[in-house]
């Protein structure tokens, strides 16, 4: 039988247990190791205001958010697809 990820949905590592994570999308607590993890960079200023500060040469630190999520949220959400069935049945 095939199945949908050759990881099994978790990151390889021989380490055993991993601490739990909360999915920031339906709260599902989730092994650290199968959580998707996304991060995104943003901005402390709007587009213009960035533009305008970057002309008089200020230098801006933007923050970056880490979200986690669960399996199903992140093929939900489009993070992360499942195999093709031929890829999944074929080998």
């Amino acid at each position: 039988m095939g199945r949908k990820r050759k990881s099994g949905g978790k990151t390889g590592s021989s380490k055993g247990r991993y601490k739990r994570v909360q999915c920031s999308k339906c709260g599902r607590s989730v092994p650290r190791s199968k959580a998707k993890k996304v991060s995104r960079r943003t901005s402390l200023v709007d587009s213009r205001m960035y533009q305008e500060l970057k002309k008089e040469g200020t230098i801006i630190l933007g923050g970056s958010s880490t979200k986690y999520y669960c399996i199903s949220c992140a093929v939900h959400s489009g993070v992360v697809s499942q195999r093709d069935k031929e890829e999944r049945h074929g080998g």
